[in-house]
C-alpha cells in the first residue's frame, strides 16, 4: 500500500503536492517524494520519513514547475532502504519519473528480461523500478521521434500485456505531461479531479478522493480498469482504456482498513460501507452471544479504522459504545511498520486506556481485522490489567489466512494469527474470551451497500483466490522468504551496517 498523486496546473504545484501527500500519509509512512517539472527540467526531492520531515522549506523552494507527481511509501517486502523511495526516474527516453501503488507478481522474471534482452539497468529490487523500465522500454521501441498520445497509449497497452498484478501509477514525462494508469482489473484505486481557475482547469490524479476534495478539486471519475489518462502540460486531457477487458475486482481490504473513511472509491463511500460492516457484524455477535445485553456492558472501538463499524454495531445491539481506548495520533499505523519489534514497541506507546470503563466489566472490543495479532493481544492485556472481567473481540472482516500479492505487506502465511487455527484457538492466542468474525458474504454486501456497482472484489487475503492468476507455490515460497519477520530483521541489520560503513567512510 502506497499513495500517489499527480497535478498539472496553471500555477506552481509544489505546495499542492505536499498537502496531497499529507492527506495520503496513512497509505505509507516509510518514505516520501516529489518530482516537479519546469519546461524541460525536472526537480526531485525524496527520502525516508514522514512528509513533514522529508520536505523542509529549502526543499520546497527547489521544487519549481506547474506539473509534478508525489508518492508516500511503505515497504511491501519490508525493506526501509531510501534507495527504493519514490518517485523513481529514468532519463531515456524523454525523461520519465514514476510513482507506484501496488505490486506486480512476476517482477523477478521481468527484471531479468529487462537486463538481458532490453539492456536496461536496474538499481534496486523494487517492482516499481521494473514497471518504470517496462514503460520506458516500450516507449523506446515505439518512438519514431516526437512523442505523441498514440505512442504513449500504445506503450501502456503493451505494459498491461507484460505486467501481471496490481498497480496504480502516476508518471511524469518531461515537457509533455502527467500520465495516470490503472491496472486492467482495477485492484488498486486511482481517481481524477478537476479544479476550475480563472485561466483554465487544473487537473489532479490521486489514490483517494479525499486528496482531491481537500484541495478544492471536484471528483470527475475513478479511472476504469486498464484506463490511462494523459494530462498534457498545457492542461489538455485525453484518456483511453488500454488494457484488455477484465472484470472489475477492486481490493476489498481498501474498504476494510487501507482507505480513509472520508474517501469515495469506485462510487463507494468508505464510511457508509464501514457502517454497514458494523450492522452486519452485529448479527454474528447475536448468534454467538444471544443474551448480548446481559453479556456485554460496553462496546469499545479500537481506533481508528474500527471505530465506524463499532458504533454501528453498538447501535444495532442496543449496547453502550464507549471511547475507552485513546490513541496517540503521533504514532504511525502499526500494521504498516516494516519490522515486528517496531510494531510491539509502537503498540505499547500507541494506546492508553480509561480505566473506569473496564473495571469489573464485560466488554466487546471491535476492530477492522486481525492479521498478526500483535496489536490486539497487547490491547487485550491492557484491558485485562485495567480490571475487565471478560474481553470479547469482534472483527469487521473475516479471518486473514492468505498472503496478499497485490501490494499489502502482510506477513508470511505461517505468521498470521489465524493460520491453521479455529476461532477458539485464535481467541486463546490473542488472550480474548471469544473472537467473532464477519462472514465474507456480509463483507462484500457491506461494500456494495456503500454505493457503486461492483460484482466482484479481490478477497484473496480471506479466500485465497487470486484474481489475476499467476500465483503458485513458488510465488508463495518467495513471499514467505521475503516477508517473514526473520527476513525483515536480516534486511534491517544489513541496512544498518551499510549506514555505519557510509558514516565511517565520510
Amino acid at each position: 500500500m502506497c499513495g500517489v498523486v499527480g497535478i498539472v496546473s496553471s500555477s506552481p504545484v509544489n505546495q499542492a503536492l505536499y498537502q496531497s501527500l499529507t492527506l495520503l500519509q496513512h497509505r505509507g509512512q516509510d518514505a516520501a517524494g516529489i518530482v516537479t517539472c519546469d519546461g524541460e527540467r525536472m526537480y526531485l526531492r525524496k527520502s525516508n520519513g514522514l512528509v513533514r520531515d522529508v520536505f523542509l522549506q529549502r526543499h520546497m523552494d527547489h521544487l519549481v514547475g506547474n506539473m509534478g507527481i508525489g508518492h508516500v511509501r511503505y515497504p511491501t517486502a519490508g525493506t526501509a532502504s531510501s534507495a527504493e523511495a519514490q518517485p523513481m526516474y529514468v532519463n531515456s527516453p524523454f525523461g520519465i519519473a514514476l510513482g507506484h501503488n501496488g505490486n506486480i507478481i512476476e517482477s523477478n522474471a521481468l527484471a531479468k528480461e529487462l537486463r538481458n534482452k532490453e539492456h536496461r539497468h536496474l538499481n534496486t529490487n523494487s517492482d516499481s523500478e521494473v514497471l518504470l523500465n517496462v514503460l520506458a522500454s516500450e516507449l523506446q521501441q515505439s518512438n519514431g521521434g516526437k512523442l505523441n498520445e498514440e505512442i504513449l497509449f500504445d506503450a501502456v497497452s503493451r505494459l498491461h500485456e507484460r505486467c501481471t498484478g496490481a498497480y496504480a501509477l502516476v508518471a511524469l514525462v518531461v515537457g509533455f505531461g502527467v500520465l495516470g494508469i490503472r491496472d486492467p482489473r482495477g485492484i488498486r484505486p486511482l481517481v481524477l479531479g478537476r479544479r476550475e481557475t480563472a485561466v483554465g482547469d487544473d487537473w489532479m490524479l490521486a489514490s483517494e478522493s479525499t486528496a482531491l476534495t481537500n484541495l478544492g478539486f471536484h471528483l470527475v471519475k475513478d479511472l476504469d480498469p486498464g484506463e490511462a489518462v494523459l494530462i498534457r502540460s498545457d492542461g489538455q486531457i485525453e484518456s483511453r482504456v488500454c488494457g484488455s477487458a477484465n472484470k472489475h475486482t477492486p481490493c476489498i481490504f481498501e474498504y476494510v482498513y487501507l482507505a480513509r473513511p472520508d474517501s469515495l472509491m469506485d462510487g463507494v463511500s468508505v464510511y457508509r460501507s464501514r457502517l454497514e460492516m458494523g450492522k452486519r457484524l452485529a448479527g454474528q455477535v447475536l448468534q454467538q452471544l444471544p443474551n448480548v445485553r446481559q453479556a456485554i456492558d460496553a462496546v469499545i472501538p479500537i481506533p481508528e479504522s474500527g471505530s465506524t463499524s463499532a458504533r454501528a454495531l453498538a447501535q444495532e445491539l442496543g449496547v453502550p459504545c464507549r471511547d475507552a481506548l485513546v490513541r496517540n495520533r503521533y504514532i504511525g499505523r502499526t500494521f504498516i511498520m516494516p519490522e515486528q519489534g517496531e510494531r510491539h514497541t509502537s503498540v505499547r506507546r500507541k494506546f492508553s486506556i480509561i480505566g473506569d470503563e473496564f473495571e469489573g466489566r464485560d466488554v466487546l472490543l471491535v476492530d477492522d481485522s486481525l492479521v498478526r495479532g500483535t496489536t490486539s493481544s497487547q490491547i487485550i492485556q491492557l484491558v485485562r490489567n485495567a480490571g475487565a472481567k471478560r474481553v470479547y473481540m469482534a472483527l469487521a472482516a473475516p479471518p486473514v489466512r492468505y498472503p496478499n500479492v497485490y501490494g499489502i505487506d502482510m506477513p508470511a502465511q505461517h505468521e498470521f494469527v489465524a493460520y491453521g487455527k479455529s476461532n477458539s484457538r485464535i481467541a486463546k492466542a490473542v488472550g480474548a474470551d471469544k473472537v467473532i468474525y464477519q462472514k465474507l458474504e456480509d463483507l462484500t454486501e457491506s461494500v456494495r451497500a456503500g454505493g457503486g456497482d461492483m460484482e466482484r472484489f479481490d478477497c484473496s487475503v480471506f479466500d485465497g483466490k487470486y484474481v489475476t492468476g499467476g500465483v503458485d507455490a513458488s510465488t508463495m515460497g518467495r513471499l514467505a522468504r521475503e516477508r517473514s519477520n526473520t527476513a525483515k530483521l536480516k534486511r534491517k541489520i544489513v541496512e544498518h551496517a551499510d549506514l555505519v560503513e557510509i558514516h565511517n567512510q565520510a
